[in-house]
């Protein structure tokens, strides 16, 4: 007998997500887009910080840390099923991105608002590989929709390196 069964309130206890941003964990993950996206192009200094710009930089920037690149990314507001909460999802991985434009560009399937995406992540390191599906169309819960409205995010902040959940948003 396991004397330490009672320890957690539950027999289903996980440790609950508590991140602003949404990243792919090994297996399913399930999202509804529910804003635009920005776009832009980003490296990472020395320090692990970002460094955002709606434009392509002129030039390898100075401060970019050893090894780095320079990527295009997108960065929009989702519900993530798994963690039960808004966040930001931002992608670099092309192969993510072209599959997801196919469908939004798909007239059968349109407004990435309307549909979940799964991203199926397998592998690690540079043996990670994703595949992307999606569910059929159904409407948002209400519960979603009514955090969002109240939701104070602001994704341009991104490109000033500042929190998009702490922006002053009037």
């Amino acid at each position: 007998m396991n004397e330490n069964i009672d320890f957690f309130p539950d027999s289903d206890y996980k440790i609950p997500e508590t991140s602003n941003y949404m990243k792919f964990l090994e297996g399913d993950n399930t999202f509804r887009v529910l804003s635009s996206a920005i776009v832009g192009f980003e490296y990472f200094k020395e320090d692990n910080k970002p460094v955002r710009s709606r434009t392509v930089f002129d030039s390898i920037p100075d401060d970019i840390k050893k090894g780095g690149t320079v990527k295009h990314f997108w960065a929009f507001i989702v519900y993530n099923y798994e963690a039960k909460r808004i966040q930001i999802l931002e992608l670099t991985q092309k192969g993510i991105m072209k599959t997801m434009q196919s469908y939004i560009k798909n007239p059968k399937w349109g407004n990435p608002r309307e549909y979940d995406f799964i991203v199926t992540r397998t592998g690690s390191g540079m043996d990670t590989e994703y595949a992307i599906t999606v569910n059929p169309k159904a409407p948002l819960e209400e519960s979603v929709k009514e955090a969002f409205a109240k939701a104070k995010i602001s994704l341009d902040a991104l490109y000033e390196n500042e929190d998009p959940f702490k922006v002053d948003n009037e």
